[in-house]
């Protein structure tokens, strides 16, 4: 039960946040609000009772400081992203990489893909195992994502939440 109520409550909150309206003026906003709440949290414990892997979501301290380093990471990377589109020679040079995820769980390689594919300039493609293959646009990026700390920050969140 308490799963539910913190699954619950993390995507309301998350919901608030995107929606930026909680006001009852807008009802119709609010009511499909709930209603995916309540769709999302009945899939979830739908889903935990088929393969009997519960996923929770606890908004622990380190989760969150992982979010506000990502949201930095993607903001630097809109930046440069927005460099090389406005570029007048746009100098790319596509490449595919793979890189290792250390993570134990489904979730945790799930939530280091992610992560990649929501730095602008860089997307995974699949996943095999504990590697991931990567789309960069520009080999600074390629570069950038192999010496960067995130696998070991999404393990260190991983660690913390199971």
């Amino acid at each position: 039960m308490g799963h539910i109520l913190s699954l619950g409550a993390s995507l309301a909150a998350f919901w608030m946040l995107l929606s930026g309206s909680i006001s009852l003026d807008h009802k119709l906003v609010l009511g499909f609000g709930v209603a995916s709440l309540v769709l999302s949290v009945w899939l979830a414990v739908r889903m935990d009772r088929i393969d009997g892997n519960p996923v929770s979501v606890n908004l622990r301290p380190s989760l969150i400081k992982y979010w506000i380093w990502l949201a930095k990471e993607i903001g630097k990377a809109n930046i440069d992203v927005a460099k090389i589109v406005l570029s007048p020679k746009m100098e790319i040079s596509p490449r595919m990489i793979r890189v290792k995820a250390t993570q134990k769980t489904d979730v945790g390689i799930t939530t280091f893909a992610n992560s990649i594919t929501l730095t602008p300039g860089t997307v995974s493609v699949d996943i095999d195992n504990d590697e991931i293959l990567v789309h960069a646009i520009t080999d600074e990026m390629a570069q950038g994502l192999l010496e960067s700390d995130m696998d070991a920050r999404v393990t260190a969140v991983e660690a913390k939440i199971r």
